[in-house]
């Protein structure tokens, strides 16, 4: 997806300080934080969002939590707790379409979320 913002980001082409990174996926913080601690975890296949998914994706979608974990632990939130957000469509609030996980953390997170 030569267009796609994060596609460029896991390709190089576009600047970003990775948190993580491992063969199928890669983290890096939002440039539109959230919260005091607000990282990405994107997998390095495109996927415009979690409904595209199937069945033989379930162990990426595995690494994608994984790798949420390890942000949070590399970021300090593990043992305060911390919350994984996916927009999935418009309605969902997804802006960039490619699929990725929110981790958020550094504050309480309030109840209900949207």
């Amino acid at each position: 997806m030569s267009e796609c913002l994060f596609c460029k980001i896991v390709a190089r082409t576009i600047p970003a300080a990775l948190v993580y990174e491992d063969e199928q996926v890669v983290a890096f913080d939002d440039i539109n934080p959230q919260a005091p601690i607000h990282t990405l975890v994107i997998p390095r296949t495109h996927f415009a969002s979690m409904a595209e998914l199937q069945d033989a994706d379930v162990t990426l979608l595995g690494r994608l939590m994984l790798a949420g974990n390890k942000v949070a632990s590399l970021k300090g939130i593990a043992d305060a707790g911390y919350r994984f957000v996916v927009n999935t469509g418009i309605h969902g609030g997804q802006s960039v379409f490619h699929l990725h996980l929110h981790v958020l953390g550094g504050r309480h997170m309030g109840w209900p979320p949207g």
